[in-house]
């Protein structure tokens, strides 16, 4: 039953309905060092809930109990679990249970146990469908909740349904189109491309490759300084086992300052596309990116990564200044 938040509620020491249930107090020591100070309405709830747990009563008013709680606490995760229990062996309508979750997880989208709630629901319904809808709308509150990402890769991997995977990628673009530096949206996409099977028209595993290496080139282009897409590209490089010196070309220009107004290149590479117009550079993830090119090849190069490791210290990066010091310093021991 769905009771409005703001409708006050006598207490349930105050109903009739309820007198049949001994509370049962939380156990405090004589004088706690730190004592939680509940709410009346929280004490005398959690005081029947312990109550009708040691009864081990499941029923309607139980469904009632224990959403009052969880709305007062939706990490109080013993009413998550006795909330399952009763609803299983009420054979209550899960539907309806999935239509209060959608209430309550938008309106508690950081708290573990309501989407764990939801996954246990779904597992008994069976239907993922109106999931991946849910979501994208849960999404719109907060794009980049962890929980809520978590849910929608279970939800794809668990069902593993071809229905479920065919639009994923679209949804990827629609939402890197929206906010290019979500780092969520770049570890998802990295998950269905390379992380969970191959898919439909995905077979041949080079093409994918390179498709996505021209996918995050071009957004790096957009916005230089994003260092979540030059994640993804090392990913991208590092599961395909492609030395990071194969896109040298495509990362100096991002590692150099701007380039003087009025002088284009006289040729235009579509693979390795140019920093857009007023980008900030140097990149500084360019430029560790160009260092540890030069690191790899080792030899003579690992002068021109010292001086890059020191400009990151010194000048573009001055707060790992400690870190590029100790890069700078493991580096010797190599030589």
């Amino acid at each position: 039953m769905d009771l409005p938040a703001e409708e006050e509620q006598p207490l349930y020491s105050q109903r009739p309905e309820w007198a049949d249930v001994v509370p049962l107090e939380q156990y405090e020591s004589v004088a706690p060092l730190a004592p939680i100070f509940y709410t009346d309405e929280y004490r005398d709830a959690t005081n029947y809930f312990r109550g009708i747990v040691k009864s081990g009563e499941m029923s309607p008013r139980v469904l009632e109990l224990t959403e009052n709680i969880i709305r007062q606490n939706p990490g109080h995760y013993s009413a998550w679990q006795y909330r399952y229990k009763t609803l299983m062996a009420l054979k209550s309508p899960l539907d309806d249970e999935l239509q209060l979750m959608d209430e309550l997880a938008i309106k508690h989208l950081k708290t573990y146990q309501v989407w764990h709630h939801r996954r246990l629901l779904v597992q008994q319904t069976r239907n993922p469908g109106p999931e991946l809808e849910f979501i994208a709308n849960s999404l719109q509150v907060d794009t980049k909740n962890y929980h809520t990402w978590s849910y929608r890769q279970w939800i794809l991997a668990y069902f593993n349904d071809d229905a479920l995977w065919s639009h994923e990628l679209d949804f990827m673009e629609s939402m890197l189109e929206s906010d290019v530096r979500n780092n969520s949206a770049w570890h998802h996409r990295f998950f269905v491309v390379f992380q969970s099977g191959v898919r439909n028209g995905d077979e041949d595993r080079d093409a994918v490759v390179r498709r996505e290496l021209a996918f995050v080139k071009e957004r790096i282009a957009i916005a230089p300084n994003n260092a979540s897409a030059w994640n993804y590209l090392r990913g991208v490089l590092d599961h395909a086992k492609i030395p990071y010196c194969e896109l040298q070309a495509f990362v100096l220009p991002y590692s150099l300052p701007q380039p003087p107004l009025g002088t284009p290149p006289e040729v235009v590479d579509l693979e390795s596309p140019l920093p857009s117009k007023d980008s900030q550079l140097p990149c500084v993830v360019a430029v560790e990116f160009m260092a540890d090119i030069h690191e790899a090849a080792g030899g003579g190069d690992l002068v021109k990564a010292t001086e890059l490791w020191k400009s990151l210290a010194n000048e573009h990066d001055t707060m790992r200044k400690r870190y590029w010091e100790y890069r700078i310093a493991e580096s010797m021991k190599t030589k």
